[in-house]
């Protein structure tokens, strides 16, 4: 029985793996073309597009609540929520603060989601600009 739990766990490990690497793979491409110094608008808009040639399948700016003691809060939204597994959060910032990988937690928590991406186009190699986050 542990054996089989561990083979499934790596199982669903490799394919949020690469879940995350196909989503990558688009940023690169939207990178690779547009370059930094866009808005993130731009990039979002973009990126969507990529998906949509790749047949990556998403959501923009989904609503996501709060909920503080019973009283649920609207309000914060996802940038993208891709594969309806991971969501991915864009930025266009010279230098990322903590509070982007703190966002992208709450994010992770709030939904019950396990796995989340920040992808920052501002770096001039976007691979410098990619976080992978997991619960």
């Amino acid at each position: 029985m542990a054996t089989e739990y561990t083979e499934n766990t790596e199982k669903n490990l490799k394919m949020a793996d690469d879940l995350t690497s196909q989503i990558i793979g688009a940023a690169i491409e939207v990178h690779t073309i547009l370059g930094s110094g866009l808005l993130e608008s731009v990039y979002e808009l973009a990126l969507c597009r990529e998906f949509e040639l790749r047949e990556i399948p998403f959501e923009r700016q989904v609503k996501v609540d709060v909920e503080y003691k019973g009283l649920i809060i609207a309000g914060q939204r996802l940038d993208l929520l891709v594969f309806n597994e991971v969501i991915v959060e864009l930025k266009s910032q010279a230098k990322l603060s903590e509070f982007a990988t703190a966002q992208l937690l709450s994010y992770l928590k709030s939904t019950g989601l396990k796995r989340g991406l920040i992808i920052n186009f501002a770096e001039n190699k976007l691979i410098n600009g990619i976080k992978r986050i997991s619960l």
